[in-house]
């Protein structure tokens, strides 16, 4: 029987409160580590893990992560599960290199370490999975922008945090592309550490110091809902359009007030499910994570590895007022 494990982070690190009795000693506990809790994109992606773990059978998940957006969040959530001889953990890393040293210690006690969402340098995890092409993704973030700037105009980005390893890798793949898009300008990068107020403040203050501001880029799911709020409590609804990645559920509204024209995301129920099943390929199967392998991930097909050990799920779906009633209530 498979079980969904909820650890509330604390300084102390909580145990684990488990839903149903003790398990057989054979199951495999996967560790889905999230950047934080109470993050909606994350949640989603646990009921993915939630799903694999049913459809496995034998697999325990412990769904875990820090209260705030920190390494050293992480740090000791990776410790604590060290402690407990896990399995497999799945990591989406708030700092690419800060954690390398708690994960090369993971792999070395023999528990299968792989990055998911927001990576960890090749030396401290066997695998990683993106959720989609990073060049993509960074096309993406500023094609959606540019598709209601036909004239050009002023665009800026509000990102998680200075680490945070998937933006930056975003909007380096967006700089290349930028030729792409003339007269969009990008004129500030800000960041809002994937806190709510942080991020409303932020994007208050760049409409402030940019009257003129066309759009708002927020390749974050907690950045993007508070820039359209921010948007929708400044006045600028039809001014300033918000624009990246989030949810359907919380980015509905944006589209309903026109704070957001469009915007874009994978299914995270996608990821999570997508992460757990490599993590129990590696685990239990003894599947190596190898430059050209390609590695099961149940009804996603499979994941082919590059010369990093890396490999992308699937494309960003784009959402706007066309399709938003559909998927809002899935995740």
């Amino acid at each position: 029987m498979s079980v969904f494990t909820k650890v509330l982070a604390s300084a102390a690190m909580a145990t684990a409160m488990f839903i149903t009795p003790a398990f057989a000693q054979d199951n495999v506990r996967i560790a889905l580590v999230v950047k934080a809790l109470g993050i909606g994109f994350f949640e989603a992606a646990a009921k993915g893990a939630e799903e694999a773990a049913a459809e496995l059978g034998n697999v325990e998940v412990i769904y875990t992560g820090p209260t705030d957006t920190t390494a050293e969040g992480q740090i000791e959530v990776i410790n604590a599960l060290i402690a407990q001889n896990v399995d497999a953990i799945a990591i989406s890393a708030n700092d690419t290199d800060a954690l390398v040293p708690a994960l090369k210690r993971a792999m070395q006690r023999g528990i299968t370490v792989i990055s998911w969402d927001s990576g960890v340098a090749a030396e401290g995890r066997q695998l990683h999975l993106n959720p989609s092409s990073n060049a993509l993704i960074g096309n993406m973030i500023v094609k959606l922008a540019a598709d209601h700037l036909p004239d050009g105009g002023d665009v800026a980005l509000l990102s998680a945090t200075t680490t945070s390893t998937n933006q930056n890798i975003w909007m380096e793949e967006m700089n290349k592309v930028m030729g792409n898009y003339p007269g969009i300008n990008v004129v500030a990068t800000v960041y809002g550490d994937d806190l709510a107020d942080k991020s409303y403040r932020e994007a208050t203050g760049l409409m402030q110091s940019y009257p003129e501001l066309d759009a708002i880029i927020a390749p974050t799911s907690v950045g993007i809902v508070a820039a359209a709020q921010a948007v929708v409590d400044a006045g600028k609804v039809g001014q300033v359009n918000v624009t990246g990645l989030g949810l359907p559920s919380e980015m509905a509204g944006a589209i309903e007030s026109g704070a957001s024209k469009s915007f874009a995301i994978w299914n995270p129920i996608d990821l999570g499910y997508s992460a757990t099943m490599l993590a129990y390929e590696l685990s239990k199967n003894g599947v190596e994570a190898a430059p050209g392998a390609e590695i099961p991930m149940g009804r996603m097909g499979s994941l082919t590895l590059d010369e990093n050990s890396e490999g992308a799920m699937a494309d960003p779906f784009v959402y706007d007022a066309s399709n938003i009633e559909e998927f809002k209530s899935i995740f």
